[in-house]
């Protein structure tokens, strides 16, 4: 139905407004009472081959919802209705932003991609973790992706990273140190590995300082950018190995535009979608080679079939994540993943999905 009647109707308006409809529709889906629970009772992945543990959580699946769908956490029990594993949240700053001028998304049909500079939009981490706690029992773990607000120098963005961990430690599953998005000017600059591994030696250390309090100890990840020339990707992964990070995702969007079509490629911001495909599998596969696989690497960038999130899995990925194909393929895709990934794992002999983790690495 996705596909044949809400798509077109979508895709005739600005691609934000069009998300901002959607997205209230799954909020006011998530307020229907009992319903979420219903449904995630057809789409939760069936077995337990997709079932893993993760620092110490359970996934049932693999496959998560990226940062930047659902910034202020406003439909989070419409979203793992879906099927997902995991969703992130964000990206959330200390304080409300409005992010930068409309317009700001775009929509590249023709290659199966999206460009956005929305700049950190959202509502402050006081209202998430409000949000979030009214929720109570949440259907899978969730992600809060943190970063700092546009007006902060780099050089105080510790404290704005420090903040939304005080405040967000009491609800979030894990933590993802947003150093990577190209719509807030400065901020990838601070994946350079030495000012990389003094921001994660301080969120860890709060994220620690923080379990005597909240008697909860969400790990710590850092989300890399696919622009890094490949001895400065290798530095900032072994800067977030040596800061004490509990994961690696790879990867943000790309200010690359090689072999786009669409008009829309002159647009500034962040490209997501297919042409990450191939280019973020292979930079999980050096993350994993890098790491050797002592700590989690996360998937993301392109994946709009099974086979691409196999691809990443056996790359050296213990999770995935989406985005832009959900734009594409509609709500339909997360079961259409976990069914292909239990076909892809029974195809192959591997009992879990662990069992495939860097094969091919």
């Amino acid at each position: 139905m996705y596909r044949s009647l809400a798509k077109p109707l979508l895709f005739r308006l600005d691609a934000e407004r069009a998300h901002h409809l959607t997205l209230g529709a799954l909020e006011a889906a998530s307020r229907v009472p009992g319903w979420p629970v219903l449904a995630r009772t057809v789409t939760a992945p069936q077995g337990t081959r997709l079932a893993q543990t993760v620092w110490g959580q359970t996934y049932a699946s693999p496959v998560g919802l990226a940062a930047g769908l659902d910034k202020n956490g406003v439909a989070v029990p419409a979203f793992g209705a879906l099927g997902f594993g995991f969703l992130e949240v964000g990206t959330v700053t200390p304080r409300p932003q409005p992010g930068n001028d409309r317009p700001r998304l775009f929509r590249l049909p023709d290659d199966d991609a999206l460009i956005n500079r929305m700049g950190f939009n959202n509502a402050g981490a006081d209202a998430l973790s409000g949000r979030l706690t009214a929720l109570g029992t949440r259907p899978v773990p969730v992600w809060a992706n943190i970063g700092k607000n546009k007006a902060t120098a780099n050089e105080d963005a510790t404290a704005d990273y420090l903040t939304c961990v005080r405040v967000l430690q009491d609800v979030a599953d894990a933590f993802v140190v947003n150093v990577s998005s190209p719509n807030t000017p400065g901020l990838r600059a601070l994946q350079a590995a030495g000012d990389l591994e003094l921001l994660l030696r301080a969120v860890v250390a709060e994220v620690e300082a923080g379990r005597v309090r909240t008697l909860r100890h969400p790990p710590v990840l850092v989300k890399l950018a696919p622009d890094l020339h490949p001895d400065d990707f290798g530095a900032s992964v072994q800067a977030a190995l040596d800061a004490g990070a509990q994961g690696v995702i790879v990867s943000n969007t790309t200010l690359s535009r090689d072999g786009l079509t669409h008009p829309n490629r002159e647009q500034a911001g962040g490209l997501s979608g297919r042409p990450l495909t191939m280019r973020s599998t292979a930079l999980v596969r050096d993350a994993y080679r890098i790491t050797r696989g002592r700590i989690p690497v996360v998937g993301v960038g392109g994946i709009f079939t099974a086979q691409d999130a196999y691809d990443k899995l056996r790359a050296g990925a213990h999770l995935v994540e989406v985005y832009s194909a959900l734009i594409y393929r509609g709500p339909g895709l997360v079961r259409e993943l976990n069914r292909g990934l239990g076909a892809l794992l029974e195809r192959d002999g591997a009992q879990s999905v662990a069992d495939v983790v860097g094969v091919d690495a």
